[in-house]
């Protein structure tokens, strides 16, 4: 075979390598003013008209707000090394994917303070990308006082993030950004700070269980994936979604993804994968074991659901027939309201979605788990379970009085180093 075949061979099967159509499991991305109609802006946070700034939903404003200073990625159009437009839309949408949806609504959010207050101080648009670092720390220096310190350091994050996805330098001193927002956590209103969650206890289940109809679709859903995120030390965020609309088997959890498996040892194991969570947007998975002889046994709750609320695999994992609108993903607001509204019933403490991870935690702690494996079941990675058992800690340790061994390695474990 001659060479100038080969060659040409592979250079006609190389266009085939390139731009090939982006995942359709993020419309935004390419129509990101037609899918959703944006809602209005807060009376009190509605920035000057700009057509750089075009009104849009939040978590595409990182993509649609565009600076006005050139970016580093274009060139001028003489130059021989100019970036077609098809070409720099594709930069913007395989750089946004890199985020959450969820964080670039947060992200989208900052945006918009951020210019509300750049308007109202008559900030121009060149001032404001690439920003300089006496701005920016000016910009979060007036938040202080009125936000809590982790939304004003999602504002900070939500700037750089916009910078980095047009192609403008970040120039702003690391050192003087941290100790600026160390300032405005010590700084925030007492009504920013959340109470700390309490822990769901087997008891807790127990008793909502008694007040739920589990002949019920809905019912039986809400108790099926509460007991399945209990026991997997999950998040309820990664068994739900934010709204019935938004269901998408690219993302969320479906029937297809759970398998009852059994281990080497011949214990048995529920195992889920979840096709895309907010630290693995690749996909990880949970485990939990069937708890017999248990009211709260998870593969009975789920077994019951299913066959409650038969639907195909490709059906969100807890979707339950609503009697008038058929089959509908559980979402997350929907959870919460009928869990809450029974906790108010019979007088239980003010449970919420984190309840479920934490009191999940405590529930292996408290049967001699070790630390180490409830940090894989929990899929904390590096540091974080310590930072979770020390941010938790006043609610926990209460639980654990009764085993004194236990709360020492408790205390060792979360509580910080003595300096």
């Amino acid at each position: 075979m001659s060479s100038s075949s080969t060659s040409s061979r592979t250079i006609d099967s190389v266009p085939s390598r390139f731009n090939a159509p982006l995942p359709s499991s993020n419309p935004s991305a390419s129509r990101p003013t037609t899918e959703h109609k944006p809602r209005p802006y807060h009376p009190n946070l509605r920035p000057l008209p700009s057509p750089h700034r075009p009104h849009c939903p939040a978590k595409d404003r990182l993509r649609l707000w565009v600076p006005v200073s050139p970016s580093a990625r274009t060139s001028h159009p003489s130059s021989p090394d100019r970036i077609s437009e098809t070409a720099l839309n594709r930069i913007l949408e395989v750089i946004g994917a890199s985020w959450a949806d969820s964080t670039k609504e947060l992200y989208g959010t900052g945006l918009l303070v951020f210019h509300f207050h750049c308007d109202l101080n008559d900030i121009s648009e060149h001032e404001r990308c690439p920003v300089s670092h006496t701005a920016l720390l000016a910009f979060l220096s007036s938040c202080a006082g009125a936000y809590s310190g982790s939304t004003i350091s999602n504002y900070a994050a939500g700037i750089r993030a916009w910078h980095l996805l047009h192609g403008h330098p970040w120039t702003v001193d690391q050192n003087e950004l941290k100790l600026t927002l160390q300032g405005a956590s010590r700084l925030a209103p007492r009504s920013s700070k959340r109470p700390k969650r309490p822990p769901m206890t087997i008891n807790d289940i127990k008793t909502i269980r008694t007040f739920l109809n589990l002949d019920d679709p809905g019912d039986i859903a809400i108790y099926a994936c509460m007991v399945i995120v209990f026991y997997s030390v999950a998040r309820l965020g990664e068994f739900t979604v934010t709204a019935m609309s938004k269901f998408d088997p690219a993302k969320h959890v479906t029937r297809q993804n759970v398998a009852f498996l059994t281990n080497q040892n011949g214990l048995p194991v529920i195992k889920i994968a979840l096709p895309s969570t907010k630290c693995a947007p690749g996909g990880e998975d949970v485990q939990c074991a069937p708890q017999k002889d248990c009211v709260s046994d998870p593969e009975a709750a789920l077994r019951r659901h299913f066959h409650i609320n038969p639907a195909p695999s490709s059906a969100h994992l807890f979707a339950w027939r609503h009697p008038k609108s058929g089959l509908r993903p559980l979402s997350r607001t929907h959870f919460i309201s009928r869990i809450t509204s029974i906790a108010k019933r019979c007088g239980l403490a003010d449970l919420k979605g984190h309840s479920l991870r934490i009191g999940g935690t405590l529930f292996y702690l408290l049967k001699g788990i070790p630390f180490d494996v409830v940090k894989v079941m929990g899929r904390w990675a590096g540091e974080a379970f310590v930072l979770y058992l020390r941010h938790h800690a006043l609610v926990l340790a209460p639980f654990l009085q009764a085993n004194q061994p236990l709360l020492e390695n408790f205390n060792r474990i979360a509580m910080p180093p003595v300096r």
